[in-house]
């Protein structure tokens, strides 16, 4: 509208399974000839709110692992206090789990530089076992959601979860559901124009950023994957940190301020002269 001629193509994405892993969406997409062909430089994708003045920026995110553990064991009548059963490997597992979550959360307590994209962090979100309240099941099955920080070596934590197990008693293994590699954040440095680009816009708008790395997943990890610089950006501040909770809101003041906020950065980012490798 205003007659602005850009050094770069804006190509807009829409891929319909984001909240599921995009594993059929943006992992698949950028695998295919299409993508190739667009000869993307660098990937500005969805951020976070802040509560603060402050605007967030991600430039990495943790690896996301998702297990179901299984815990096997003597099956009997309700009545009896037999051996070996499912539910007291299930006490062990669990007391494993919570005393690494207990020790994650007193670390972002205890030091308050830090957020949770900081920490590793540790959930049970599903219980499965038993038919009815008097029969010992055989087996119980505890999943969990794994968010492992950055600086957690992903071959250790996998020894640690299989000791556990070990130690938990004959009959309990690990299916994985999701088991994502660590992949390389995007330098916040002057050997990336497209970061050089981004702070200048918003050091003259006099604007603040903060760092950080995403505590959950999105789909600019599989544009990182494969070498692509990309940021996790959006112009919300002031803002209360709602995602997936009840009564989710976005001040229009906010929201309006947003626009004017895209309309600065997009252009500095696609007017990024052109880069030896690509």
């Amino acid at each position: 509208m205003d007659n602005v001629t850009l050094k770069r193509t804006i190509h807009v994405s829409f891929v319909p399974d984001e909240e599921i892993g995009g594993t059929e969406g943006m992992a698949a997409f950028v695998k295919s000839k299409e993508f190739k062909q667009l000869n993307v430089g660098f990937a500005l994708d969805e951020g976070g709110a802040n509560v603060a003045d402050a605007f967030s920026l991600a430039y990495g995110e943790k690896s996301r692992w998702g297990m179901r553990i299984h815990c096997s064991g003597q099956p009997g009548h309700g009545s009896l206090l037999l051996d070996n059963t499912a539910g007291e490997k299930v006490m062990k597992i669990l007391d494993r789990f919570y005393d690494l979550r207990e020790q994650e959360k007193r670390k972002l307590d205890n030091d308050l530089s830090l957020n949770f994209g900081d920490v590793t962090a540790i959930n049970l979100t599903v219980v499965e076992g038993g038919v009815q309240d008097n029969v010992i099941p055989s087996e119980f099955v505890l999943s969990f959601d794994c968010r492992i920080a950055i600086t957690v070596d992903l071959e250790e934590f996998e020894k640690t979860l299989n000791k556990w197990c070990e130690e938990a008693g004959e009959g309990v293994w690990i299916e994985y559901e999701s088991k994502q590699p660590q992949i390389p954040v995007t330098k916040l440095d002057e050997t990336n124009p497209f970061w050089m680009a981004f702070k200048k816009s918003f050091d003259y708008m006099n604007l603040e950023l903060q760092p950080l790395i995403n505590p959950g997943a999105s789909d600019v990890r599989y544009l990182r994957a494969i070498g692509i610089p990309a940021l996790g950006f959006s112009p919300i501040n002031r803002t209360p940190i709602l995602a997936h909770a009840h009564n989710e809101y976005l001040n229009k003041n906010v929201f309006l301020r947003g626009i004017d906020i895209y309309y600065k950065i997009i252009p500095a980012l696609a007017n990024v002269d052109q880069i030896s490798n690509q």
